[in-house]
């Protein structure tokens, strides 16, 4: 299964949404990266993804998008392909 990463605050809740969605698919880890806790992570993952909003969803070196782009991902029946690789 690929990694997944997915950048995220203490009380987000369409965070824990992606994560409910994830499990759901059989994710078993998400390496989380809290960006409320440090300064330099909302930097990283603004540089890296081209966005400000979390969550901002990685799965393996593909960038998902957050939990509307991974919903969507999941309605095409694509989720389960990506997490496969």
């Amino acid at each position: 299964m690929a990694t997944v990463q997915m950048y995220t605050t203490a009380v987000c809740p369409f965070c824990v949404r992606a994560e409910m969605l994830l499990k759901q698919r059989g994710v078993q880890h998400i390496e989380k990266i809290f960006i409320d806790r440090d300064p330099a992570e909302r930097e990283a993952m603004m540089k890296r993804t081209g966005r400000r909003t979390v969550p901002q969803i990685y799965i393996g070196e593909t960038h998902v998008g957050g939990y509307d782009d991974l919903a969507a991902l999941d309605r095409a029946g694509k989720l389960t392909a990506l997490l496969a690789s």
